[in-house]
């Protein structure tokens, strides 16, 4: 269910965990909010280069960077998070596997991002934004775990939009979101992006998608693409052999 290993309780209310089969280490929350698999799927679909730089919007404590740049030799990934407590443990999480240098994690709010955020100039962004509506439901107890996962101060069309508006021409934006919010992305995405790819991550072999992966270039002309997706359990609840080989051997989701 998650990419992380059994976790070992830490100092401060956190949990030492291990994602890509104990590849990258990660300290997070023992509550309230808690990496999944989500993060280490949308860094397997981001078609970064040596190089190149990557934009994290909503790092969190810095999963989904982490990831790519284990897999990405070279890259530069800035992450931006509103949370100070996840900013300081992205943080401590990137220097904790080597990768301060390749991994800057800011704070700072999509609605008002530091100065040197809001540029078109990077090469990719990625994005795992917060799933629910703030009309859908109760909020979660933990403030960390609601400010991650339910919509505040910016809707999903406004943060697609971020996004885009920080890439260059023919750079990418990759999403990962809930399948039945793909009537909200598509739209959005295709404002400013072409050669849209809609990649959905299935629980089961017959089973309705989720989640998908939406990834479009920005300013490209190109029609939209549904690609056959990937299975991610067995009949047994196992993680099938296409899937184990993303979440924990760190192979690329070819869109």
């Amino acid at each position: 269910m998650t990419a992380r290993a059994s976790p070992e309780p830490g100092d401060g209310g956190t949990t030492a965990d291990t994602l890509l089969g104990g590849r990258v280490r990660l300290r997070q929350p023992a509550a309230g909010y808690r990496v999944a698999i989500d993060p280490v799927l949308l860094a397997a679909a981001v078609p970064a280069a040596a190089g190149e730089t990557v934009l994290d919007v909503g790092a969190g404590t810095g999963a989904a960077a982490l990831c790519l740049a284990h897999r990405v030799a070279a890259c530069r990934v800035v992450g931006l998070e509103i949370q100070p407590a996840l900013v300081a443990l992205a943080v401590e999480n990137a220097a904790l596997n080597g990768a301060s240098d390749a991994v800057r994690i800011l704070e700072g709010d999509v609605a008002a991002p530091p100065p040197d955020i809001g540029r078109a100039g990077f090469d990719h962004a990625m994005t795992n934004p917060p799933y629910r509506r703030a009309s859908e439901s109760r909020c979660p107890s933990s403030m960390t775990k609601a400010i991650a996962t339910v919509e505040r101060n910016v809707g999903l069309a406004s943060w697609l939009r971020f996004c885009a508006g920080a890439v260059r021409p023919r750079g990418t934006v990759t999403v990962i979101h809930r399948a039945d919010r793909l009537d909200e992305i598509v739209p959005v995405l295709s404002e400013s992006c072409g050669g849209l790819v809609v990649f959905p991550l299935w629980p089961k072999r017959d089973g309705d998608a989720r989640r998908v992966i939406v990834r479009g270039a920005v300013r490209r002309d190109m029609p939209l693409r549904m690609a056959p997706g990937l299975v991610l359990h067995e009949d047994d609840g196992g993680y099938t052999t296409a899937a184990d080989a993303v979440l924990r051997a760190g192979a690329v989701l070819m869109l």
